[in-house]
């Protein structure tokens, strides 16, 4: 199926346009939020919430009710015990992660186990935006719509707490409660993306946009910038792929969004490998001329 022959049918099938706006919305926040994870070195907090959220879903799914509220309180119940572990014994944050989300994801499984049918939560693991609900897009996009407004409301304070906390700290800003608004920022974008590419994949979408934007640019607000787009362009082209090759939704965004961090691994102007080696290669040329 062409490009073209891709858009007629988004143009027939309301499926398709639930699902390729509720790609486009995940793949925005994600950027965005992913550009503060990996800047603050939260990349493991953002696999622990990812992971964490699991037994809320299955609860949630067990009393009926829409998933997005049993996945954030586990979420934001799983960082607050996290911080409260490591700052009230001699383990260290790193270590109260992986103890914090590998035990809730445990309770996820072992509930999961308990129900009789676990099909829609097989979704919910990997990932099937082709069968994304109208509430779930509803949802997506009021979490996006509120990402986006606290980002650009709190931009100073989270570009001060991020690059130097000391000096935040001087100016008076909470940086223990930034933290935690940031933690909460994350549940809702790990619960906005379940949908769209499932519990397992969805730190990829957080990391691997803004870890490219990152290979691209020294400056935070186009990094931003940067990381959305790219989030896009992995949502758009992961669904037309999944769509056309009857492929796994979530795996084929991430797999886009990966091609594209390989391209600026190895092509990026100023931090690509090749760029480096024929710049390297240059120099030595120019010293052997002197």
């Amino acid at each position: 199926m062409s490009i073209f022959e891709f858009f007629q049918a988004l143009l027939q099938y309301e499926f398709l346009q639930k699902a390729l706006f509720t790609s486009v919305v995940v793949g925005i926040i994600c950027g965005i939020v992913g550009c503060f994870i990996i800047l603050r070195g939260m990349a493991l907090m953002g696999d622990a919430i990812s992971h964490a959220v699991l037994p809320g879903v299955a609860i949630s799914y067990m009393l009926g009710i829409n998933f997005f509220f049993g996945a954030v309180l586990t979420g934001v119940l799983t960082a607050i015990g996290i911080g409260y572990v490591s700052q009230n014994s001699r383990i260290k944050h790193d270590m109260a992660i992986g103890i914090m989300f590998t035990s809730m994801f445990a309770v996820g499984i072992v509930i999961i186990t308990m129900m009789k049918s676990s099909a829609d939560l097989y979704h919910i693991l990997f990932g099937n935006v082709l069968a994304v609900r109208m509430s779930d897009m509803w949802i997506t996009l009021g979490i996006g719509l509120l990402v986006i407004g606290l980002v650009v409301l709190f931009y100073k304070e989270l570009l001060v707490s991020t690059f130097d906390p000391t000096m935040a700290q001087s100016y008076g800003l909470p940086n223990k409660w930034i933290h935690y608004a940031l933690m909460a920022v994350l549940t809702m974008v790990t619960v906005a993306s379940l949908q769209t590419v499932g519990i397992v994949l969805v730190v990829a979408m957080l990391i691997t946009p803004a870890a490219t934007a990152y290979l691209l640019t020294n400056r935070l607000s186009v990094m931003i910038y940067l990381s959305a787009i790219i989030g896009v362009i992995s949502s758009v082209f992961g669904l037309y792929f999944s769509f056309t090759y009857n492929l796994a939704s979530g795996a084929t965004i991430v797999l886009v969004s990966a091609f594209l961090f390989a391209l600026a691994f190895f092509f990026s102007p100023s931090q690509g490998l090749v760029w480096k080696a024929h710049k390297s290669r240059k120099n030595r040329l120019e010293l052997m001329e002197k």
